[in-house]
């Protein structure tokens, strides 16, 4: 690929140009990210990244984002700059552009947390603000090629293809179908901007990246994506997890010259969670299809419990306004009685995977880097899984199979059409409850922490942009 990529580069740089140090970024699930470093004949050496569809995906649009990194910069959006696009039948295996590479922070636990991006995280909320206000700028004629749609029917169509009944789902549906704000003004919307897709250095954001998603929609769908629990990576800030949501909401209004309508943002931050819930399922589903082999994809799947959750926890129990009153946590089920070993003998297959768990975690985490070493902790965390899932599951699925007899039906594919239909009028406290009781057996073998309240501890960001 080396070679290619450097015959790509000199069409751009009108001259020779040798491509070394060519080495895979970790994350990028839908996408492969490369770091590479052209040198030209006069020893003069840039540093580039390269995205591109992987081989055998479908086309995800890169040459689209190409425009959209254009017009983004001549909004003034800090963002990578452009270099070289192609299409799908390019020499690279697929579609691709390449970029300058920007230095900085992009790990958002690191950015949370590291020491030196104390005052950067300060500023952070009332940078994005602003940032998002020129996204919106950006002229939609720009961009040919951006579309719009309707969010809410849009995830409900895609939930009905996918076929997998989701309860929680159609509970947030249901909300979110009663208490839609006006729509607001058309524009250009990232669609994923958020602590992850963000380049921070001390002094800030320096560049958006993923422009993958963008589409044209309501402005307050980006303020709202922002703000959800899960690109908040444990802290209790609710704007990423590094600021205030006035600092973010008072930025934006002056650079955009729009107000913003809190219980509409709030409406949106619903939406965006589920959304995330969606898209999880469809990350798992190019695991499992064969299309996208991949334990992080595969372990993505698994976190689709985790928006249940958050979903269950910010809808108000009543016909409040968002907002109004506090949302109520779902209660948590019984610890589930373990019962005997099978009858097999020891070690028992618990006490397999823990072997195998630890072998991984002491032995080879240690000697991977980048990529295979992020991969290598996502397996981790899947043996884990699967462990909590052997001790637990019987329990676990007895019980739920006594909550879907009390209310009545077979399974979740029969609740989650009776509460799309209205069949549970009258019993939703009741349906409520006995979905969050689920919900959280689901993440005490998916993610028994995230059952946990947000770490109070966790660094504080204060002040506005400057």
């Amino acid at each position: 690929m080396a070679e290619r990529l450097g015959a790509v580069l000199a069409e751009q740089l009108g001259s020779d140009v040798e491509v070394d140090e060519l080495a895979r970024l970790a994350g990028g699930s839908s996408r492969e990210s490369w770091r590479f470093t052209a040198r030209t004949p006069g020893g003069s050496a840039r540093h580039f990244v390269l995205r591109r569809d992987p081989p055998g995906a479908p086309s995800s649009g890169l040459r689209l984002e190409a425009a959209l990194l254009e017009a983004a910069a001549a909004a003034g959006v800090p963002v990578p700059t452009l270099v070289a696009a192609g299409a799908d039948d390019s020499s690279l295996g697929g579609s691709f552009v390449v970029v300058d590479f920007v230095e900085g922070e992009t790990i958002p636990r690191r950015i949370l947390r590291d020491e030196s991006l104390t005052e950067a995280r300060a500023r952070m909320a009332g940078q994005c603000g602003e940032i998002l206000a020129r996204i919106h700028a950006i002229p939609p004629a720009a961009v040919p090629g951006l579309r719009g749609a309707d969010q809410l029917g849009q995830l409900r169509s895609m939930l009905d293809d996918l076929g997998q009944p989701h309860p929680a789902f159609e509970i947030a549906i249901d909300w979110l179908g009663r208490h839609r704000p006006p729509d607001g003004p058309e524009v250009v919307v990232h669609g994923d901007f958020r602590n992850g897709n963000l380049i921070v250095g001390q002094e800030g954001v320096r560049a958006v990246l993923d422009w993958e998603l963008a589409h044209l929609g309501d402005p307050l769908e980006d303020l709202g994506w922002l703000c959800m629990k899960a690109w908040r990576f444990g802290s209790p800030l609710p704007v990423g997890g590094f600021g205030e949501l006035e600092d973010l909401v008072t930025a934006y209004e002056v650079a955009s010259a729009r107000p913003v309508d809190r219980r509409a943002l709030f409406w949106w931050q619903v939406l965006g969670t589920l959304r995330w819930g969606v898209i999880c399922i469809v990350q798992a589903m190019s695991h499992l299809s064969g299309a996208v082999p991949s334990v992080e994809l595969a372990a993505v799947g698994r976190r689709v419990a985790e928006v249940e959750w958050d979903l269950l926890e910010m809808l108000p129990t009543d016909d409040a306004s968002p907002g109004a009153m506090a949302p109520t946590s779902p209660s948590l089920p019984p610890e589930p009685d373990l019962g005997s070993l099978p009858p097999h003998d020891r070690p028992t297959a618990v006490e397999l995977l823990e072997a195998v768990r630890h072998f991984l975690e002491s032995d080879v985490l240690p000697e991977l880097e980048g990529r295979r070493r992020f991969h290598g902790l996502v397996a981790v965390n899947v043996l884990a899984m699967v462990k909590r899932e052997l001790e637990l599951g019987p329990a676990l699925a007895a019980a739920h199979a006594e909550r879907l007899a009390r209310l009545g039906v077979a399974d979740e594919d029969e609740l989650a059409r009776a509460i799309r239909t209205g069949a549970f009028a009258g019993r939703m406290g009741e349906v409520r409850q006995a979905v969050g009781e689920t919900v959280a057996g689901k993440l005490r073998v998916a993610n028994p922490a995230h059952l946990d309240p947000p770490d109070v501890k966790a660094p504080r960001a204060t002040g506005n942009s400057s």
